[in-house]
């Protein structure tokens, strides 16, 4: 690096993480992917109300895994591109 000029300090991970462009491209993929995978797992019980906490508990979590995938790979992806 010459004398006068300074680079930025790298973001942590939690900061890309929570990045407006980040968060908005991992919820869309969540809710998208989310549905789909609600309806293929629970859609029996959606259909006839058989809803129960338990299940409730485990529909909320079929739409985390996608937002935590997407949000992983968009981390790596932005660190990467940091790097060069």
């Amino acid at each position: 690096m010459s004398p006068g000029t300074q680079s930025k300090p790298a973001k942590s991970l939690i900061q890309i993480a929570c990045c407006t462009s980040v968060v908005k491209r991992a919820a869309s993929v969540a809710l998208i992917v989310g549905l789909m995978l609600a309806i293929i797992n629970h859609g029996d019980r959606l259909m006839s109300g058989d809803i129960d906490g338990i299940v409730a508990l485990k529909i909320l979590l079929t739409f985390c895994v996608p937002y935590l995938v997407s949000t992983y790979s968009s981390v790596l992806a932005i660190r990467e591109l940091q790097r060069r």
